[in-house]
């Protein structure tokens, strides 16, 4: 089974691509993997699998 998180990342206006990136790896670590970003990076959708 699959589990979803819908992260808002807030980013500020400098160095927005580095803390981006940042908050990618951060939860890429935790085991969570992009399912969808949505334009603009409004909001970024994680799935990993439940039962880890």
């Amino acid at each position: 089974m699959k589990e979803y998180k819908v992260v808002i990342p807030k980013l500020g206006f400098r160095n927005r691509i580095q803390n981006f990136e940042d908050l990618l790896n951060q939860y890429a670590r935790e085991g969570w993997v992009v399912s969808h970003i949505a334009p603009n990076w409004a909001s970024v959708v994680l799935e990993r699998d439940k039962n880890r």
